[in-house]
């Protein structure tokens, strides 16, 4: 531990977790980002876990011993893909009825700023995660398996709102950003910006694929690379959005 700088607090992508189509089950990929940017020399401790959502992660930091993090290192918090996820089988069973996240999202941008400010006092600097956008079509198949598919449908108006709802979350990190002078690690845009973006989402619309996660790790490396750019809010100039600058 003495010699790790970063300290991940994350979910399943975070743990460079994959849908193996060929085993019909989830497993984690070899080429995850977290295993690639420690390959590389750069001190990196993961606490990320399958399934979590902001408010537990929070209650796992509060828990975990002060020596397992050094102070001066960075948290990295990586939350919003469990977070912004429904109950589908509510869903399809109640189309009529509003939904929430299992966070909601005023609950979820309040816990991430409440994240950054305990990770401050134990003397680490917080950074923020923009995780990367889901693929609509394949998460709207994935959570329709054994449900009323068009009711489903007709609680979301269109299969796209799926990514509209979760592009909420991402500005609600943002906005956390900004609230609490943080930067932010950005993986959302560059998967907005792939030519490619299929080959780097598994099967589940999800979970970025080992492509994925290769492109995750180019982001974190070349953000890394370039020292004091990192995604910061600039609250004279936009008190209430995030200038996005790079962390490093």
């Amino acid at each position: 531990m003495a010699n790790c700088k970063y300290y991940l607090w994350g979910d399943s992508i975070g743990k460079g977790v994959v849908f193996d189509e060929q085993r019909g089950r989830y497993r984690m990929t070899p080429e995850r980002c977290e295993r690639i940017v420690s390959e590389q020399g750069i001190g990196l401790t993961s606490f990320a876990r399958f399934g979590e959502t902001v408010g537990m992660g929070i209650e796992e930091f509060r828990a975990e011993e002060p020596g397992s993090m050094e102070p001066g290192g960075t948290a990295l918090i990586q939350y919003g893909g469990n977070d912004c996820d429904l109950d589908w089988q509510a869903v399809s069973d109640r189309p009529d009825l509003f939904h929430d996240g299992k966070t909601p999202l005023p609950e979820f941008g309040r816990l991430l700023r409440t994240f950054a400010r305990e990770a401050r006092m134990r003397g680490l600097r917080p950074v923020l995660v923009l995780p990367p956008p889901l693929f609509s079509a394949r998460y709207f198949e994935w959570v329709s398996r054994g449900r009323d598919r068009e009711a489903i449908l007709r609680y979301l108006g269109d299969v796209e709102h799926i990514g509209r709802w979760h592009a909420l979350y991402v500005e609600a990190i943002r906005q956390a950003a900004a609230d609490t002078d943080s930067p932010v690690l950005d993986f959302y845009t560059p998967f907005l910006r792939a030519m490619n973006f299929p080959e780097l989402m598994c099967l589940d619309g999800i979970h970025p694929s080992a492509a994925g996660q290769k492109l995750m790790a180019e982001t974190a490396l070349k953000t890394l690379a370039r020292r004091n750019v990192l995604v910061s809010a600039d609250k004279k100039t936009a008190p209430r959005t995030a200038a996005l600058k790079v962390f490093a």
